[in-house]
């Protein structure tokens, strides 16, 4: 084809070309989804989710000193409520990393079991300065429904028995993905 013949195309042939990228964006733009869910977090009891694996003191340190390794799988429920139907379960780990013993890392999986996410999980990371009543953290990764998310929750503390070591955590998560 001569570059004349080129040039006298239907200016018709390039409205395809502009339309795609808008339905692309328009079929591929991130649901948002959010969730609250409830973390029952047991150092102690018939029912203890949470050990101690190291520390100080090593597995004897308690939670609220510095340097304390404890090891989760604690029950995640829809309710406050421990008799709530159990949705999932939080797996990971959190280090008192505050010298003053006030604050912990958080790194765990929310692993649902039941309900409309069953089979997905969602990872969570960030601090949990426990003295705060509101504390923000990251939502990193996340498989199944959640895969490719991105973002962010708040946590506040619905129940927390200091003497026992036993806290319930209400989390509202938000979350864009595919």
């Amino acid at each position: 084809m001569s570059t004349n013949n080129l040039l006298n195309l239907p200016s018709i042939s390039f409205i395809p070309l502009l339309i795609l990228p808008f339905l692309y964006w328009a079929f591929n733009s991130p649901k948002k989804t959010n969730l609250t869910l409830y973390v029952h977090d047991y150092l102690t009891g018939h029912d203890t989710s949470a050990v101690t694996v190291a520390g100080k003191d090593g597995p004897t340190t308690s939670v609220l000193h510095f340097g304390t390794l404890v090891a989760v799988d604690d029950p995640v429920t829809e309710n406050p409520d421990p008799k709530s139907k159990q949705i999932g379960r939080a797996q990971g780990m959190y280090v008192n990393s505050q010298l003053d013993g006030k604050g912990l890392h958080l790194v765990f999986s929310v692993i649902f079991t039941d309900g409309e996410y069953k089979g997905s999980t969602l990872e969570i990371q960030g601090a949990d300065l426990f003295a705060m009543e509101e504390r923000e953290f990251s939502v990193v990764s996340g498989t199944g429904y959640f895969r490719f998310v991105k973002g962010y929750g708040i946590m506040t503390t619905e129940m927390l028995d200091i003497p026992n070591l036993r806290a319930v955590l209400k989390l509202h998560v938000t979350v864009k993905h595919y």
